[in-house]
């Protein structure tokens, strides 16, 4: 029996791109502020967390297990910095495997019945999630929460679609480049919101909040729940369907089709599948990077969540400049594999610096070129993939591209963790440097891509 279609919002006309593409930027930009504004708070909420699940929890007895097994931190196994370290990449790694699961999911929904239904139903998953957050008065109800957001949080895959829908193969990449300033800016200002806001704590004013399940984190959590409340509600008023039915794809037969997984177990094949490649290693090294940043600053500068904002404002700002302005400018003239090899190296270089910062000088140096390589990196590899791909087939291979970037999000993050943990932060860094000579060797074979709307994998056979 054929499936019953969704009805359709109508359909987007020629004359009203830049108006779909301000309600994606929008929709992107305050999803963004949600889910980053908990990144400067890792330190301070297992800090908060692990002491109160007790000694004889499941969390402590594990803890004490495995730092026994490893003997971790080259003998320090009861180090409580390190452990908190170990656990913030646990966290981290929990969000992005469930994304790298549904991802796809996600995506091939918005193939088959639209980006507009799918964007409503993970928004309001995600808002749902920080509400959990708020009240969460145990590890546990944070694990939860940390789930439910990762299970939904599909929608960054298809608005990156509803971006190919709405853009011509000539324009891809400036549109991909879009999606990377409400990137920047989302990430500009979550953490900047999350680390002056965790200052204030209402159970300070309010101690019998404690028994509804608040906690010191609950503003961080109730301001990322009243922004993705908005981009739920914005989503419903102003964004209109991207995807016509003509071009929606009633073939699909599996919803969960591990195609993510599939394209790295295999032997790549055609552009695609070695780009997929390429962004797992990328984002597995520089994912590690983030959920280990907060614990770098730390360890070397002492900072606390403020300190934090401050930092992640300034790698913010620095992505905007470089993804709004550099990577706009610079793909006409040089094209986008060559922006790609040179994010590569600028990453490179940045993790070998921060390996040895001892000071915030060049530390602030070393992230001012990690968010060049990472502004040049991102949106360049997204818009080669959505070139490579058919017109109908930009949901699908867009979360696939996004699933294969969360499962290396999952395991980047409890890699450098576990490394850090064991062997401390200027062994983990440089690993993460070494790492990034990789995807750059697999990038270079590439082709470049034909920008001509109408073919179904575009690519020159030349690289």
């Amino acid at each position: 029996m054929p499936q019953k279609e969704m009805p359709d919002a109508p359909v987007v006309q020629d004359n009203s791109r830049k108006h779909i593409m301000g309600v994606i930027f929008l929709t992107l930009f305050i999803d963004l502020v949600g889910f980053s504004i908990i990144f400067p708070l890792f330190p301070a909420m297992l800090d908060h967390y692990l002491p109160r699940e007790g000694e004889g929890s499941f969390l402590a007895m594990f803890i004490n297990w495995f730092s026994e097994l490893t003997k971790a931190g080259g003998g320090q196994g009861g180090s409580k910095f390190l452990t908190h370290v170990l656990f913030g990449g646990l966290l981290g790694s929990l969000y992005s495997l469930l994304q790298f699961v549904f991802a796809p999911f996600w995506g091939r929904l918005s193939d088959r019945f639209g980006r507009r239904p799918i964007l409503l139903v993970t928004i309001a998953g995600t808002t749902f999630s920080y509400l959990i957050w708020a009240f969460s008065g145990s590890f546990w109800l944070l694990v939860i929460s940390r789930i439910i957001s990762g299970a939904s949080s599909g929608n960054l895959s298809v608005a990156t679609a509803a971006v190919a829908d709405v853009t011509s193969a000539e324009k891809r990449s400036k549109g991909m480049a879009l999606v990377g300033v409400a990137f920047g800016l989302g990430f500009l200002v979550g953490p900047a919101v999350g680390g002056y806001s965790s200052l204030l704590d209402l159970t300070d004013y309010a101690p019998q909040l404690v028994r509804y399940g608040l906690n010191p984190f609950s503003v961080p959590a109730f301001l990322a729940f009243f922004l993705s409340a908005i981009n739920l509600l914005w989503v419903v008023s102003k964004f209109r369907e991207t995807l016509p039915a003509e071009k929606r794809d009633s073939r699909i037969q599996k919803w969960f089709s591990g195609a993510g997984v599939s394209s790295l177990l295999r032997r790549p094949k055609g552009p695609v599948g070695r780009a997929n490649l390429v962004y797992f290693i990328f984002i597995m090294a520089f994912s590690g990077m983030e959920f280990t940043l907060t614990f770098l600053s730390l360890e070397r500068l002492g900072y606390g969540p403020k300190d934090n904002a401050n930092m992640f404002l300034f790698i913010g700002f620095s992505l905007i400049f470089v993804q709004g302005g550099l990577v706009h400018g610079l793909v006409p003239r040089l094209g986008e594999k060559r922006l790609l090899l040179a994010g590569f190296v600028c990453g490179t270089a940045a993790f070998g610096l921060l390996a040895f910062a001892p000071s915030w000088p060049l530390f602030y140096t070393s992230l001012g070129l990690l968010a060049l390589g990472a502004g040049l990196s991102t949106p360049t590899l997204s818009a080669l993939v959505s070139l490579f791909s058919s017109e109908r087939e930009q949901g699908r291979v867009m979360g696939a591209f996004r699933s294969v970037g969360s499962l290396g999000r999952a395991i980047g993050p409890l890699l450098a963790a576990a490394v850090y943990w064991y062997f401390g932060s200027r062994v983990s860094y440089l690993c993460g440097a070494f790492a990034l000579i990789l995807p750059l060797l697999l990038a270079l074979p590439l082709p470049r891509p034909v920008k001509t709307p109408s073919s179904g994998e575009n690519s020159e056979s030349a690289p």
